[in-house]
């Protein structure tokens, strides 16, 4: 018989592995590597992708927050059930019948399936460690999800060439259709404890749940730090890591080196996840520490224009992997009300829209300068939001001490 003490472990321990299987099976999609190919195959013009990338991009941004109001009012876990269905009904779409339109209409669903998924995890994940007692694990457990979705992806990379040799996208389009079923399995096996039902949620839950989490955002200080915090930490490295191929191949290796340093910083990514848990306890000025290490390795790593320089890229996306993991943490322990799940989507409208203008700066700077050059200035806000944390660590510090001789 297990012990009443060891309960709560054990639980934490499964809920931790049905999150790992997750993250892994949502991103273990072989047409990850090779869509691009597809579309150019199919005799989409450039224009005509980049015009996909905004819808995808557009449709994350309208659904963001809407989907975390819905995860608070109805189910986060039903949310998480159907997000990966929908990006499957995406995929079969390009598959079966590829052209413009159906590419379209595969990325609004793979954005909506985003958005579901956005707010929702990480709202569930907190409020079961948290109704377990466990709540200190968050960073941990969520910084190894975010490990194991990395290695899916490196996986998917090395798994496509492969496959796609043997059965085209045909069979890279059923493989990535079979891993988000098996991702939509594992997701009904989440726990759920709600404080109201769904089934007796009143009519205008929807709206008054949107104004708890507009109300905690005004209301807390240490919230609207960490919403904002999220969105700058995880936008600026999350947005340039689509651009690390481009800033690999100007460094004037072969192109088979290419995905070698992709597969480096990758490498960096899944360690910093790993590594989250040591930063549990940081201080302000620790974090802000951890923020100014990483800026100065990425433009010193990215301006330096040789391969070599990756290992110190791929250091600095650790750091930022590990200070994002951070950043939600904060905000997860912040969050008072029930409206978990709509503050963080919130932060990650933020995060969506910083991306959106990371994006835009860089196509802006790509027409004057370098990829070096631009990683290195992109590497500049982190240094400002670095120096602004611990400036407000050093003011707090000053007044408690001021009060305490009072």
């Amino acid at each position: 018989m297990i012990s009443l003490s060891r309960a709560p472990g054990a639980c934490s321990k499964r809920l931790a592995a049905t999150l790992y299987g997750y993250m892994f099976l949502d991103d273990f999609i072989l047409l990850y590597p090779v869509y691009a190919l597809l579309f150019v195959e199919t005799g989409l013009s450039t224009a005509e992708i980049s015009s996909l990338f905004v819808i995808w991009s557009v449709t994350s941004l309208v659904m963001e927050v809407p989907s975390g109001v819905w995860a608070d009012a109805v189910s986060r876990r039903l949310l998480l059930v159907l997000a990966p269905l929908l990006a499957a009904a995406g995929y079969v779409l390009w598959i079966a019948v590829p052209s413009y339109w159906a590419f379209a209409a595969g990325f609004v669903l793979w954005g909506t399936s985003g958005a579901l998924q956005s707010g929702a995890m990480e709202a569930l994940v907190y409020t079961e460690l948290e109704h377990l007692g466990a709540a200190d694990r968050y960073v941990t457990i969520m910084g190894r999800a975010r490990a194991a979705s990395t290695v899916a992806v490196m996986t998917a990379t090395a798994t496509a060439a492969p496959v796609l040799a043997l059965g085209g996208y045909r069979l890279l389009g059923a493989a990535s259709v079979l891993a988000c079923v098996l991702c939509a399995v594992v997701a009904m096996t989440f726990p759920e404890h709600r404080e109201e039902s769904p089934e007796g949620m009143p009519p205008g839950a929807y709206a008054r749940i949107l104004r708890d989490g507009a109300r905690e955002m005004r209301s807390s200080r240490p919230v609207r730090r960490a919403v904002l915090l999220v969105a700058v930490v995880s936008a600026v490295w999350g947005a340039l890591e689509e651009y690390v191929p481009l800033l690999a191949a100007g460094t004037g290796v072969a192109a088979y080196v290419v995905p070698l340093l992709v597969l480096l910083v990758s490498a960096g990514v899944a360690l910093g996840g790993v590594l989250a848990a040591t930063g549990r306890r940081f201080t302000d000025r620790a974090f802000a520490a951890t923020l100014a290490v990483a800026a100065l390795a990425l433009g010193a790593g990215a301006i330096s224009g040789v391969a070599t320089g990756f290992v110190a890229i791929a250091a600095a996306f650790c750091l930022f992997q590990l200070a994002t993991v951070l950043a939600d943490a904060r905000l997860q322990d912040g969050i008072a009300g029930p409206a978990r799940a709509t503050v963080t989507s919130l932060a990650g409208l933020g995060a969506e829209v910083a991306g959106i203008a990371v994006f835009a700066g860089y196509a802006a700077a790509s027409t004057v300068t370098g990829h070096g050059v631009i990683f290195a200035v992109f590497a500049v806000p982190y240094l400002v939001l670095a120096f602004a944390l611990a400036r407000g660590d050093r003011s707090r510090r000053g007044d408690e001490r001021s009060r305490g001789r009072v």
